[in-house]
């Protein structure tokens, strides 16, 4: 289920977004080992102070279990003013009609389930983009862009969801390949990744449905451990990559250890 956080409602859905941000910080500074900035626990960067629209999924628990960015590409943005190689020398393309989407992630911890059910990754990644293309497509949005890894291009080829160009080069970030991909906001890419999926139905949310879901969630997360706590300190001081990916793949290790030893002992 999708609500969709902007400026005119950010302000009443300030809890839900923060919650969002957590989200990010669990992803993409925690799992994926990138080089963000968290600060109390949410993942930000200067383009969220741009007033971006943020798609969010909700579970039936009202946990957040899925989010992307929506931002217009006639003012700074991330393709322009950050991976501006990928372009390799040409200007990037500035339109109201085209919007860059980035910083999708589900939580593939919460999202255990395989299959097409609602709490698999593969339904909340499809809800995500059917509601980010629809949401787009009211507001007069043509096209969309973003840049996405070789892996992520199959995943989206797979399920209905194929960009139909490609902008610039594919170069080297991290450990991965980055392209910028061209995506239309049409009913008929909808419609494919509906019938991959198998949703059917408004999938949005009003803002009370939305408050109302979120507040069924467990009102405290567990606190984190004292091994989990030394984990994250560890991976946030690395200078190297190669000191973070260590430090990722002991968490990793020692999660596995735990997950292992509570399975046994139940």
């Amino acid at each position: 289920m999708i609500i969709v956080i902007d400026a005119l409602n950010r302000d009443r859905l300030c809890e839900l977004e923060n919650e969002m941000y957590r989200l990010r910080a669990r992803v993409f500074q925690n799992r994926l080992g990138w080089d963000v900035s968290v600060r109390d626990g949410l993942e930000k960067d200067e383009f969220d102070a741009l007033d971006p629209a943020h798609v969010v999924s909700l579970d039936d628990a009202g946990n957040v279990v899925g989010c992307m960015r929506l931002l217009q590409t006639t003012g700074p943005h991330m393709l322009a003013d950050v991976f501006a190689n990928i372009l390799d020398g040409e200007p990037p393309l500035r339109s109201p009609q085209l919007w860059e989407a980035t910083r999708f992630c589900v939580d593939t911890e919460r999202l255990a389930c395989g299959g097409r059910t609602r709490s698999s990754i593969s339904h909340v990644t499809s809800e995500v983009m059917i509601g980010a293309f629809e949401y787009g497509r009211q507001a007069g949005v043509l096209d969309a862009i973003a840049v996405i890894d070789p892996v992520m291009n199959r995943v989206m080829i797979r399920s209905g969801n194929a960009p139909y160009d490609y902008i610039g080069k594919t170069v080297d970030m991290g450990k991965v390949h980055a392209l910028a991909a061209l995506l239309d906001c049409s009913d008929e890419r909808i419609e494919r990744i509906r019938a991959f999926s198998g949703i059917r139905g408004d999938v949005f949310l009003t803002e009370d449905q939305a408050l109302s879901l979120f507040a069924k969630r467990p009102s405290q997360i567990p606190a984190k451990t004292a091994l989990e706590i030394y984990c994250d300190e560890q991976i946030a001081a690395a200078s190297t990559t190669k000191e973070r990916v260590d430090a990722l793949r002991l968490k990793a290790a020692l999660a596995a250890k735990v997950r292992s030893h509570s399975n046994i002992s139940a």
